[in-house]
């Protein structure tokens, strides 16, 4: 490790940044699929940043939806209503309809099944009427829904497109289609290949019989072959996903296996027969792939593998919906679809033609088609700059040069917040170059290049600044903790060696009848259960600013205040301490019911009565009624370095520990888990308003007495933390107020009124199972104080009690 840390440290950020900046320009050039991955995401929140975008209108989507369902049944449909779709469409001048609809199987006509047993038992009869035989055939011709769809497609004026999917393999297809079905397939989807290839010179010149930038499918599922033979033209329907699942381009190239021919998509051939069929040529080059399909004079940029960027212009609903029933009743105005191009699609609920793109998670299949053809004829598309990859390395240089330059001579703060406005001028700019331009320029690498840059520099200035640094630790290491040197480094301070007096908050916990848990537990089960239970605590103590100064076997010993100053350090031990109570309550829960593992050996190894150690239970059953007491008190504190030459610890002692220490102790005489003193409880501090407080304002106490303990002489008054303000239950507010009433009558020395305001209280103790509980301790004290009184009559008493018990 130190040879790394040398070996970092003889760079400078000159060299550092140079290095990370052609690291970034390698990982650019190379491509890496996650950061594609992220990238792709960037492309998402661009489309939605720009929002949605106005359309031209010349694409059309007639739906079938559920509106029509309800008005013309379930799908699928006779064919003479699909036939009557077409025709009004056409009548009302559409130019181009394309049918993202399939039609595999023949169209079921209950008429022609009828025609068909007529014939079979006229024959059967020997009866050869030829009249009565020319009128089926003529009837079965007009019952013939199929044939009717397909005069309707070949009578259109409107150019008719129909679909077609590829299976990528023989698994997907389910068989082996086999060659002779395979090549009636191909034929009937010949009106689908492009007319032309271009292969740029250097291709033709050195022709490499592996290059081969195309999709390779496996077979075409298509239509009826009497349906797709009269239609003007056909294109695959296949969309598709990233690896996140979500569409994004759309393939203009398939080639099947070992031929030439490369056919082309529904949308593409949806614009070609719009543009009335102008020479359609896929331009192919040797060190790119695919460049690129001209349309006449239009041009459509692809990727290497033919795929189109889609400009979605926003979300499901966008393209303009007509419902197809409405077209079947002849339910719109003359006109409306008058020179468009018709997408006829389904959009109802369970067609199963919803597709996740940026817009939208489930946005119908016909809108993507759609709005390809709307890219297309507009000649709308989203410039990449993988065709133009200058600009994306130009973007790495100069923003690892701005990086570079300004974190040498920024501090900690200035150089992150230079970094962070230098990531958020470039999202910026790169949405705006989308918006406005539609330029798609990389925003991963440029910004995972500022990223690392920040980091490098920043912790070779770290660093730096270790080394110079390190005669601290050679001149401190001898008597200060490791940890406390750490801190010193890091606020660059020097703590007092023989210790300072400071205000603090000591905190003490101890569990309660430990010792049982020594005598029925093993070692490594009491180490099992100590840690579980010592994590909890101190996670909790830490999540509040306090610092852990030992464990003392099962107690912890804690302060708040120091060596961080903390103003809120009373609230916040009295809030740690409640929030212990609770977990505790949980773990209690969980101890509870926890089972020996199937197979383990018993736990109880040494063989304490089932009354104690139920058989099957993980733990004895003081393990499921832990309880732990808990000393709260502030004042001044001596905190500092504390032990032996070779050791020291961060550490504190005084009188006010000693008083926590005696508080955790002394409530077990009162049958509490939570004492604080009322030194805690009063202490002002400034809170985050600027006001001043006192930690009594948020919590609720109940007072508990006015002591003094063993080796004290000065009072304290004590109190019992429940929880923060606000959460106590209507049990124990009934508690507080008879409580509080026994308390006054106490100190008035009205010994039997208060004796029957504490047996009333005694009913809402929190731990009525107790050996003691305040109200108990308080009727014994009392009734002791009717035969001998604290004061003669007429004198003035303070109400102060003294333990005679640590």
């Amino acid at each position: 490790m130190k040879k790394i840390f040398r070996f970092f440290l003889s760079f400078n950020p000159v060299s550092i940044s140079t290095l990370i900046i052609i690291i970034v320009l390698v990982m650019l050039g190379y491509g890496i699929e996650i950061f594609h991955l992220f990238e792709l995401k960037t492309y998402d929140q661009r489309l939605k940043w720009r929002g949605e975008r106005p359309i031209s209108g010349l694409v059309v989507a007639v739906v079938i939806d559920e509106k029509s369902l309800d008005k013309e049944g379930m799908w699928p449909w006779s064919r003479h209503k699909m036939a009557t779709l077409i025709n009004r469409l056409s009548d009302d001048g559409a130019k181009v309809i394309g049918m993202d609809i399939f039609f595999t199987e023949p169209d079921k006509s209950i008429s022609m099944e009828i025609i068909n047993y007529i014939e079979k038992r006229l024959n059967a009869l020997n009866i050869t009427d030829d009249d009565l035989f020319s009128y089926l055939d003529e009837t079965k011709r007009l019952s013939d829904n199929d044939m009717l769809f397909a005069d309707a497609i070949k009578s259109s004026k409107a150019k008719v497109v129909m679909p077609y999917f590829w299976h990528s393999s023989q698994k997907s297809l389910g068989y082996d289609i086999g060659l002779e079905e395979l090549d009636r397939r191909l034929k009937i989807i010949g009106n689908s290949l492009y007319s032309m290839m271009d292969y740029d010179e250097a291709l033709n010149d050195d022709y490499d019989p592996f290059f081969n930038p195309y999709i390779n499918p496996y077979a075409p599922e298509v239509n009826l072959e009497i349906l797709s033979v009269p239609a003007s033209g056909s294109g695959y329907i296949d969309l598709p996903y990233e690896d996140d699942g979500i569409i994004r381009r759309m393939p203009l190239a398939v080639k099947y296996g070992d031929r030439d021919d490369v056919y082309t998509p529904f949308s593409l051939q949806c614009a070609w027969q719009y543009l009335d069929s102008p020479p359609l040529i896929l331009q192919i080059t040797k060190y790119y792939g695919i460049d690129g399909v001209r349309i006449g004079r239009l041009f459509v940029p692809t990727d290497e593998k033919g795929g189109v960027l889609i400009n979605y212009y926003g979300p499901g609903g966008t393209i303009p919906h007509y419902s197809a029933t409405d077209i079947i009743q002849g339910n719109f105005e003359t006109g409306t679809f008058r020179d468009k191009i018709v997408v006829v699609g389904s959009t109802a609920q369970g067609a199963h033609d919803m597709r996740n793109t940026p817009f939208d998670s489930a946005q119908p299949g016909l809108e993507v088609h759609a709005t390809v053809i709307e890219n297309i004829i507009n000649q709308d598309f989203i410039k990449k700059t993988m065709t133009v990859p200058e600009y994306d390395y130009l973007a790495v240089i100069i923003l690892g040069l701005i990086i570079a330059f300004i974190i040498p001579r920024a501090g900690a703060i200035m150089g992150l917040t230079s970094t962070a406005l230098v990531i958020i001028l470039y999202t910026y700019l790169c949405m705006w170059l989308f918006s406005n331009y539609g330029l798609w320029v990389n925003m991963v690498y440029p910004i995972m290049g500022v990223m690392l840059l920040y980091a490098s520099l920043t912790s070779w200035h770290f660093l730096v600044e270790e080394k110079n640094k390190r005669f601290l630790h050679s001149t401190f290491s001898s008597y200060l903790s490791p940890e406390l040197i750490d801190d010193m480094v890091t606020s660059k301070t020097i703590p007092i060696l023989g210790g300072e007096a400071r205000v603090v908050t000591a905190y003490f916990t101890d569990i309660e009848n430990f010792s049982l848990f020594s005598e029925r537990l093993t070692a490594p089960q009491l180490v099992d259960l100590l840690n579980e239970y010592l994590s909890s605590m101190t996670d909790i103590l830490l999540k509040e600013k306090g610092t852990l100064d030992k464990y003392e076997g099962d107690a912890i010993i804690a302060f708040l205040g120091a060596p961080m100053s903390i103003p809120d350090h009373t609230l916040r031990a009295c809030r740690a301490a409640i929030e212990m109570q609770n977990r505790l309550v949980d773990l209690r829960k969980k101890w509870g019911t926890e089972k020996q593992m199937e197979g383990e050996p018993d736990r109880n190894i040494k063989r304490v009565p089932s009354e104690i150690w139920n058989p099957g239970d993980k733990w004895p059953k003081v393990v499921h009624e832990m309880r732990m007491r808990i000393g709260i008190n502030s004042g001044e504190i001596v905190i500092g370095n504390m032990g032996s030459k070779m050791r020291m610890n961060y550490t504190m002692m005084g009188d006010a520990v000693n008083l926590a220490a005696r508080l955790e102790a002394g409530a077990k005489q009162y049958g509490i888990y939570t004492a604080v003193s009322e030194h805690t409880l009063n202490m002002e501090y400034i809170n985050e308003k600027g006001e001043n407080d006192r930690a009594i304002n948020h919590v609720e106490a109940r007072f508990i007495d006015n002591i003094i303990v063993v080796g004290r002489s000065e009072p304290v008054k004590i109190f019992e933390l429940f929880a923060m303000k606000g959460g106590l239950t209507g049990h124990e507010k009934e508690l507080f107020n008879l409580f509080d009433q026994g308390i006054n009558n106490y100190l008035d020395m009205q010994w039997k009124r208060a004796i029957e305001c504490f047996r009333e209280s005694l009913k809402f103790e929190r731990y009525p199972d107790a050996k003691t509980n305040p109200s108990e301790v308080y009727i014994k004290r009392c009734e002791e104080y009717l035969d001998n009184p604290p004061a003669a009559p007429g004198e003035i008493w303070d109400g102060v009690y003294r333990l005679t018990e640590k």
